[in-house]
């Protein structure tokens, strides 16, 4: 939950958004997301998906070890 939460944090900064931006492209609350990015959250599916299409990248690059895999 750790790694997922460091890849969709740098992926933001990455993209220049806020936290309150990203949960708004992804339809989730911006609190959820703080809490995503600290790796507090076991993370559903569904916003695994929502994340990665508010980012830009396939469900699959959040979950991968490879930082050249699926953008």
């Amino acid at each position: 939950m750790v790694k997922f939460g460091i890849r969709v944090r740098a992926l933001r900064e990455a993209a220049g958004l806020s936290q309150e931006a990203l949960a708004d492209a992804a339809q989730l609350h911006r609190t959820y997301v703080g809490s995503v990015e600290r790796g507090e959250r076991n993370i559903s599916l569904i916003n695994i998906s929502r994340l990665a299409h508010a980012l830009g990248v396939s469900p699959w690059y959040l979950l991968s070890d490879d930082e050249s895999e699926g953008k």
